[in-house]
């Protein structure tokens, strides 16, 4: 899950607290339903995450924290990765909508 945690002192102790990061518009359901759909997609082309980095011009971890759900897929972002898929980004919207309910929270 999106954590991280940190220690701070108190008088002569040390805490340790893990703090959740994620908000609910990263978690909702229906947002991992869209990323694990594209997820599934570049599975399927047997593309990994660091290829698909490598397409997009990007570092690594920026695939890997979208498919974490630790950071937000744009508008922008989505066209470039359907296009580093080989995939039109209609193509791949359908692909999308497929995966999620009827009406969609947001």
């Amino acid at each position: 899950m999106g954590t991280f945690g940190f220690l701070f002192t108190y008088g002569s102790g040390i805490f340790s607290r893990a703090i959740d990061m994620q908000r609910g518009w990263v978690v909702s359901s229906d947002y991992r339903s869209a990323i694990g759909a594209i997820k599934s997609v570049r599975e399927t082309k047997g593309i990994s995450q660091r290829e698909l980095a490598r397409r997009l011009g990007k570092h690594p971890s920026f695939v890997n924290k979208t498919e974490q759900f630790e950071r937000r897929l744009d508008i922008l972002e989505f066209v470039a990765i359907a296009k580093a898929l080989d995939m039109n980004a209609v193509t791949l919207l359908k692909t999308i909508l497929a995966a999620l309910p009827d009406h969609v929270e947001v």
